[in-house]
């Protein structure tokens, strides 16, 4: 990686690994690979580099989190259902003090009404 470039983790939650199988009127038919593909291609066109994490484990994604310290300059994560749930995961991103941005494949807002509030916002 050369000087001046980003480091960007990219990390995904809970059932994600299941994109384009689990309920595809709501998340679509392409697969988690295949978005995060398209994502690091994007990425080396802005000369960032990309990496990519996903776990349906909430520890893992904590011990994930705590790596990227000194990995990385920022943060996209989709808790998935950790979004609504998980304080540990909230204080995990606070405590390594790097920006990070919640985002989602659905809207949530637009669904039921506990996907509306997040741990995260």
């Amino acid at each position: 990686m050369s000087e001046g470039s980003h480091r960007i983790a990219l990390i995904n939650g809970p059932n994600l690994n299941l994109l384009g199988l689990r309920e595809p009127e709501i998340y679509g038919s392409q697969t988690l690979e295949i978005i995060e593909k398209d994502l690091a291609d994007l990425a080396v066109s802005k000369g960032v580099a990309l990496s990519c994490f996903q776990s349906n484990h909430e520890g893992a994604i904590i011990d994930h989190v705590h790596g990227l310290r000194t990995e990385a300059d920022a943060i996209l994560i989709n808790p998935g259902g950790l979004t609504h749930t998980s304080v540990s995961l909230r204080d995990a991103l606070v405590g390594i003090a790097l920006p990070f941005w919640e985002v989602h494949v659905s809207n949530v807002h637009a669904r039921e009404e506990f996907r509306h509030r997040s741990m995260f916002a």
